[in-house]
């Protein structure tokens, strides 16, 4: 029986163990604020066309108008009044969705290659270290600074120099600085929840900022996980 050639043991070796491939560091930081901006751009035209349609099925007469805007009261506050005004921050919130279904896709995708060797694990307490570990290394080379839990499936992981957030600023103030933050830790939490997802821990993923750079996430899970 004829050996195989070398060739063809180091294609198999390959195929086998694939080599790691690198990227630069920065790439991610570059591919967040271009994905926010290429989004942001995108949610303003879906939103211009889905009013241009309305507006053209109404003249049509194929639905009724919609009810004219309620005038508000000078002496109203902004939360006594019954209407919704949709702006910025309808935008924002499409925007933020969309980031968060871009993340899982991701978060899934690490899961499956951080999990290939590991066994199954036992309850949501190793499911939430392996993402304050493993996952976070990967993703943004360190681990998670503190964990808190209240024992029901509560879990709260803060970072204190959170990095997609770690160069965020603004010369309007810090507000406008912190409006900003929240709207690039979407992707993050949506890593997180998809990894969770991927793993068979469906949960919810709430981020918060309260200080740059410092964020923090509540992870809710199921209690009889």
């Amino acid at each position: 029986m004829q050996a195989a050639p070398a060739s063809a043991l180091s294609a198999l070796s390959a195929l086998a163990d694939p080599p790691a491939r690198m990227v630069d560091g920065a790439a991610m930081d570059y591919l967040l604020i271009e994905a926010v901006n290429a989004l942001r751009v995108s949610s303003a035209v879906a939103s211009a066309r889905a009013k241009k349609i309305e507006h053209d099925m109404v003249e049509a007469g194929l639905v009724p108008p919609p009810p004219p805007a309620k005038q508000q009261n000078p002496r109203d506050s902004a939360s006594s009044t019954s209407g919704k005004i949709s702006g910025p921050a309808d935008e924002d919130e499409g925007v933020r969705s969309r980031l968060e279904a871009i993340g899982m896709h991701v978060g899934g995708n690490f899961a499956e290659r951080l999990c290939r060797d590991r066994p199954l694990f036992s309850d949501s307490l190793d499911v939430i270290k392996f993402v304050c570990k493993d996952l976070w290394v990967s993703c943004w080379d360190k681990q998670v600074d503190n964990l808190r839990t209240n024992h029901r499936g509560v879990y709260v992981l803060q970072d204190n120099a959170f990095k997609p957030i770690s160069r965020i600023s603004s010369w309007e103030g810090r507000q406008e600085a912190l409006k900003r933050a929240k709207l690039y830790v979407a992707l993050p939490a949506g890593i997180i929840r998809g990894a969770l997802s991927r793993i068979g821990f469906q949960g919810t993923v709430v981020p918060e900022i309260t200080t740059l750079p410092q964020c923090t996430f509540q992870i809710k899970l199921p209690k009889n996980t």
